[in-house]
């Protein structure tokens, strides 16, 4: 994500805060950031300023907002940046399903019995490998690593949809 695609993502989320919701975050916050900087705290652009100086936040490390967003019941804001990804990856990635597995670093095997259980539906066969490689990465799986792989098999439109679908200024976490 860029600078740029990050900071409007942080202005977008400010917004639509309540002075309640950005008390509770900085309740949330109170181990990471003093007191004496939480009470300085006016605004949500200025708590995530702080998040992101003490290296709690950034570009790359959305996870920590996401966390806070949904304890304060603002699930709308921290959408579930996996099942997005995975979605736009089903509907546009076609017969590369095979190439993005091995990107991915599924094995021959894992991709054969998948391939076996949906042989004629790409959008379900694409579905299932996503979600097999999730299980098998566990808490590790990232976004970032599935736009790596689809660069990786040359397949930028797709990998450049699944980042406007996940970072453009009018989405979520």
């Amino acid at each position: 994500m860029s600078s740029l695609q990050y900071n409007s993502l942080l202005l977008y989320i400010s917004n639509q805060l309540t002075d309640k919701q950005l008390e509770d975050l900085k309740f949330l916050c109170r181990d990471m950031l003093g007191k004496r900087e939480l009470e300085k705290i006016s605004s949500g652009v200025r708590f995530f300023q702080l998040l992101t100086e003490r290296g709690k936040l950034g570009a790359d490390n959305t996870d920590c907002l996401s966390r806070f967003l949904t304890e304060i019941h603002r699930q709308d804001l921290a959408r579930d940046k996996l099942g997005i990804a995975s979605e736009v990856i089903v509907e546009n990635l076609g017969r590369n399903w095979r190439k993005l597995g091995r990107s991915l670093g599924l094995t021959e095997v894992k991709i054969d019995s998948v391939s076996t259980r949906h042989p004629t539906d790409l959008e379900e066969t694409t579905r299932e490998l996503l979600k097999e490689w999730r299980r098998s990465r566990g808490a590790q799986a990232r976004t970032q690593e599935l736009i790596q792989a689809l660069r990786a098999c040359m397949l930028n439109r797709t990998a450049d949809q699944v980042e406007d679908s996940l970072f453009g200024i009018h989405t979520t976490v």
